[in-house]
């Protein structure tokens, strides 16, 4: 499969650790993560090379082309609800699916329109630790991650 995997870029990076578990996890299982480049320490310093309607192209292209959106929401970040929101409003006629992570002992800053998702098409899982994130991954349809 095709994997979006989402985290700020410009926000709170605190968990970077957890999201880099998640890819290696998922790339194990024999999927593409198509956004291994947000990944990187200086992944801001990339991106500066290129506009900010470069990044918004590519970017919703390949939340297009994705069969599964996974994100990680603990921090700030207007362009994962936005990332979300977009395959969500989609996800009925595509088929896709969104599944968004957070730390749980952020739930009171985190926004409700994460934490309270509720759709079909998505499931939220709030996480303590990468074994919950492991068990969380192992739950998702597909998967295939052990």
């Amino acid at each position: 499969m095709n994997i979006y995997l989402g985290c700020t870029v410009r926000g709170d990076r605190s968990t970077l650790d957890v999201v880099r578990h998640m890819a290696r996890r998922l790339q194990a299982a024999g999927h593409v993560v198509l956004t291994t480049h947000l990944l990187e320490d200086d992944v801001e310093g990339d991106e500066r090379a290129r506009s900010s309607q470069e990044v918004y192209e590519r970017d919703l292209a390949w939340v297009e082309s994705c069969d599964i959106l996974i994100a990680e929401a603990s921090g700030s970040s207007y362009g994962v609800g936005f990332e979300v929101g977009y395959l969500l409003g989609r996800a009925p006629q595509s088929g896709q699916r969104a599944y968004v992570f957070y730390r749980r002992d952020r739930h009171d800053t985190v926004s409700r329109l994460i934490s309270g998702l509720t759709n079909a098409c998505g499931r939220v899982y709030p996480y303590s630790s990468t074994a919950d994130v492991d068990a969380a991954l192992r739950e998702i349809p597909g998967l295939g991650v052990r």
